[in-house]
């Protein structure tokens, strides 16, 4: 047993809850960036362009995160020949499964939009890029606003996962910490207040934005 005393365990998990704001920040950017591309798929009136953006998002939706974190890590090096570190296999995982949610919370936002712009649009002369862009999306974007910022929740506490792949973050320091000090109801509790301190502030903001789109609405 080796003797850590509270400020040192403290200083390093919060030394490892840098790499699970970064992992987190990775997945919401990246997820964000596919994700939309994912939803201009789904919503297109292609159904040969629609249907894959279906079958990517039912998947990614209905298999485990953890499943996908050990597909990615273990399968994509012997698939494809590559020797993906931890800190890569995470962040491609992350990415897709994020992609998946904020694509369909996108697309229920598109979908929100009362059939009477999209008429009243094309009675003007405009076409379907047109209507997206000028008529369409910013209305959707104010309205996906505040699950987007409570989906950004998830992304965080869904990191943890990544440290059955090895990725050294919060969850698999505060692991390492226990297992040396032997003290784990301490060293988790401490890992669950930083969690929360991470997650609530954006659960209160994700709140706040929608009682205020509700009340301008």
């Amino acid at each position: 047993m080796q003797d850590f005393t509270l400020p040192q365990i403290f200083t390093n998990l919060l030394l490892a809850t840098r790499w699970t704001i970064v992992l987190s920040a990775i997945a919401f950017v990246g997820g964000g960036f596919v994700g939309f591309l994912v939803m201009l798929m789904r919503i297109s009136p292609n159904k040969f362009i629609r249907y894959p953006s279906m079958l990517y998002v039912e998947f990614f939706q209905g298999t485990p995160l953890l499943m996908q974190l050990f597909l990615t890590f273990f399968g994509l090096s012997v698939i494809l020949d590559w020797n993906l570190s931890p800190w890569t296999a995470a962040a491609i995982a992350l990415t897709t499964y994020s992609s998946a949610f904020l694509s369909d919370i996108w697309r229920g936002s598109v979908e929100a939009i009362p059939k009477g712009q999209w008429e009243a649009s094309t009675a003007l002369g405009l076409n379907y890029v047109r209507q997206l862009q000028r008529v369409i999306l910013p209305q959707a974007v104010k309205m996906s606003i505040p699950p987007t910022v409570g989906f950004a929740v998830q992304v965080i506490k869904g990191t943890s996962l990544a440290s059955v792949i090895g990725f050294v973050e919060l969850t698999r320091s505060a692991t390492a910490i226990s297992n040396v000090t032997f003290q784990p109801f301490l060293i988790f509790t401490i890992a669950a207040i930083i969690y929360f301190c991470l997650c609530f502030p954006l659960s209160l903001l994700s709140k706040r934005l929608e009682h205020q789109f509700a009340y301008r609405t």
